[in-house]
């Protein structure tokens, strides 16, 4: 099947298995990423539940694989514009932003970067801005492709042309490129599988919980980021160089929530603060930790021992959605009432971390009006109940979750399905 060529959009592990499974039937894939490095949220985790295996020692292999097959052509900072029915195929015109890095010459050794008159100037993405990086930069340690880029609304050169080129003076191999411009590529592709990922609930608008207003509050991603030896903190968990003893979780921040509008279940955000939970009883010995809910939901293969034995290590359950936090002279203060025992309770904190819910991926609707693809109530792609890849555009299938909230393993098994119907498409 050398002579078939499948889009796959999204670099997530939702699409890092969707494009080794096609390539092992021998299908030609290109996959788009619309950053610089393929990996999704997944290599933002520093573990995963319930085995608490490392994230990125799982992932990075997979990524690597994608880079060394032949049959794998990636393409990063890379977006589909235009989509079009032709035959039973499409074609499609993609968008490819320039890196300012030459890709054939970049060595990755580095000197650019320490050159840089911008370094620990620019607030750093992949860290949840908990970190600063320079203009031009690598995203993470185990990035794919492992080659720098220059952020242009950073470069002072490229911005306002108003730098000396530091970074050019010491690249020996001459890489950067200032005179790269964005790229319009059209191509053919006989079938389409959509992965974008996700995104996160902001929690901006949940006043009453203090995020962006009170030091301290944070949400589970960034938490992720501190307790990653890839983070800011280079694995140590620490709020202005000082180790918090007193944690407090709040459970459904953006889930089952009718002021926000998503009614429906994140089915990640239980699993994941228990996760951070054994991962705090494991790093700080005398940690005091709350876990407020509504439901622990924990469904899967392991989820409820998981649960059961973070109840045991000495974490606590109150059943019950905090109303206030605010600040103290010793730190942050939760008031929630205690749904149990019926009674108010106020609790001191050294730091809150909100489990924000899922939201469809920011880029979901702009892929959904150039391809014709129906949404669900909540912004998610529209599946067929019985086929969950299947979407209502024939020799389009989606996977992950861009069709709704899936944990790691279901979004792996999902991208497979999605392959398999693919496959049945192509075959036909």
């Amino acid at each position: 099947m050398s002579e078939i060529h499948v889009l796959v959009i999204g670099g997530g592990i939702a699409g890092i298995t969707a494009a080794l499974e096609l390539a092992s039937c021998g299908v030609e894939v290109t996959m788009l990423e619309e950053g610089p490095s393929i990996g999704g949220r997944m290599i933002q985790l520093d573990k995963t539940f319930p085995t608490l295996d490392c994230s990125s020692c799982t992932l990075t292999p997979k990524m690597v694989e994608v880079a060394l097959n032949p049959k794998i052509e990636l393409l990063t900072l890379a977006m589909p514009i235009e989509v079009l029915r032709e035959s039973r195929g499409f074609k499609v015109k993609i968008r490819k932003r320039p890196r300012y890095v030459d890709m054939s010459r970049c060595t990755a050794c580095g000197l650019c970067s320490d050159a840089c008159v911008m370094k620990g100037r620019i607030r750093h993405e992949f860290d949840c801005n908990l970190s600063k990086r320079p203009a031009i930069y690598i995203p993470f340690p185990q990035a794919v492709p492992q080659k720098y880029l220059i952020d242009g609304m950073g470069c002072l050169f490229i911005s306002r042309g108003k730098c000396k080129k530091a970074c050019v003076d010491v690249c020996g191999p001459n890489a950067i490129d200032f005179s790269q411009k964005e790229e319009i590529l059209e191509r053919y592709y006989d079938s389409i599988i959509v992965a974008p990922g996700f995104d996160l609930y902001d929690p901006t608008e949940k006043k009453e919980l203090g995020y962006g207003t009170l030091e301290g509050v944070l949400t589970g991603l960034e938490f992720e980021r501190l307790c990653s030896v890839t983070g800011p903190t280079g694995g140590e968990i620490k709020l202005n160089g000082k180790v918090p003893r007193r944690f407090y979780f709040i459970q459904c921040v953006g889930s089952r929530d009718r002021q926000t509008g998503a009614r429906f279940c994140s089915r990640v955000c239980c699993m994941y603060t228990a996760k951070h939970a054994n991962i705090i009883k494991d790093r700080i010995k005398d940690a005091q930790i709350y876990i407020s809910y509504i439901d622990v939901r924990a469904y899967g293969k392991g989820y409820e021992e998981f649960y059961k034995n973070t109840q045991d290590a000495g974490t606590f359950y109150i059943r019950g959605i905090p109303g206030e936090v605010v600040q103290t002279k010793e730190g942050l203060l939760v008031r929630v009432e205690d749904m149990l025992s019926g009674e108010i309770r106020e609790i001191d904190t050294d730091v809150v971390i909100l489990a924000t819910g899922v939201r469809p991926h920011k880029g979901t609707e702009e892929l959904c009006n150039i391809m014709s693809l129906k949404k669900d109530e909540y912004g998610f792609i529209k599946v067929n109940a019985t086929e969950p890849s299947r979407t209502n555009i024939e020799g389009i299938f989606v996977c992950g979750m861009a069709s709704g909230p899936k944990d790691i393993a279901d979004t792996v098994a999902s991208a497979g399905e999605a392959v398999a119907r693919c496959m049945e498409y192509l075959k036909e």
